[in-house]
């Protein structure tokens, strides 16, 4: 991932709950290097977050002292420094004058990007670390429209004019997690690989729950019991039938020709698009990068960068 001819000029870091990327990005705001490691902030020996850090970007801060920018969990009660939660409308300059610094062992200065809340049903929602990735988006022109975020807990924002203006979570990876684990409906599920047909059964199935979800579930149990659907593929049926859902409830008041933006390109990214397409609307991806192109875009709105 080099960049030929361009400089460096911005160390940033997405540090989250198990795993956690760094990016060696240019004065262009390209990456230029990246590397990665299994220790989140959940997974830090001794919370050693200072010394993990300079393990893994040590070699880049002997060849350049570039400031360094960090954002997601990192900044949560149970990471480095926690920061508060910035209330929405969110933009680059938003984020860049809430940015906390802090004054490291090795005398270097890191700089946390803050989280983002909102409150619209009675109860607050909040992000860390997928509010830096929306503003990288705008880098590639996607400043307006809804992005979805899948995760353990996915998250549905809508931007405008390049500022984060709304977005809701939902549990569906964690739910998953739990109801295949701990419940009667996991004992019946068998196989690894991916089922489509069934995975879209499920999410057909999903999309027409409306409130009675909790009934539609009990179906994991009986289909299987019946034959209706083999054991095998019971798994990708209820992952279909929970992100059916999830996007039933998040596309209510869109309409079909409104595409969506999925953030991420793995495999739960390509359930969605699946899920997206079943439910009859267009999707696009963005790049594995995107939070580096936040990083890079709040820390030349703070005046970070020379």
């Amino acid at each position: 991932m080099n960049s030929v001819g361009s400089d460096p000029a911005l160390i940033g870091v997405d540090w989250g709950t198990t795993s956690l990327r760094a990016f060696l990005i240019d004065t262009d705001g390209q990456v230029m290097d990246g590397v990665s490691s299994p220790e989140g902030i959940m997974h830090a020996s001794g919370k050693s977050f200072e010394a993990i850090l300079d393990r893994l970007i040590g070699p880049w801060r002997k060849q350049a002292k570039v400031p360094m920018i960090a954002s997601g969990m990192i900044t949560s009660r149970n990471g480095w420094v926690e920061t508060p939660y910035a209330a929405l409308p969110l933009g680059a300059c938003d984020l860049a004058r809430a940015l906390v610094p802090c004054d490291m062992a090795s005398g270097a200065r890191i700089h946390f990007v803050t989280g983002a809340m909102i409150e619209t049903t009675g109860a607050p929602d909040v992000m860390r670390g997928e509010e830096t990735q929306i503003i990288g988006a705008s880098a590639l022109g996607l400043i307006a429209g809804t992005f979805v975020m899948p995760g353990t807990h996915s998250k549905w924002v809508e931007v405008s004019d390049g500022q984060l203006i709304n977005f809701s979570t939902y549990m569906t990876g964690e739910v998953f997690a739990a109801l295949k684990a701990h419940t009667i409906l996991g004992t019946l599920m068998e196989g690894d690989d991916f089922n489509q047909q069934a995975f879209e059964t499920g999410v057909a199935a999903g999309l027409d729950t409306k409130t009675n979800l909790l009934h539609k579930l009990f179906h994991i149990r009986t289909l299987p019991l019946f034959d209706k659907i083999p054991k095998v593929a019971t798994a990708d049926y209820m992952s279909g039938m929970l992100i059916g859902a999830e996007v039933a409830a998040a596309t209510q008041h869109m309409c079909e020709t409104d595409k969506i933006t999925i953030v991420g390109r793995n495999d739960l990214a390509g359930r969605y698009e699946c899920a997206l397409h079943t439910a009859g609307f267009a999707c696009r991806h963005t790049p594995d990068d995107l939070v580096a192109k936040g990083h890079f875009l709040i820390a030349h709105a703070a005046g970070l960068l020379e």
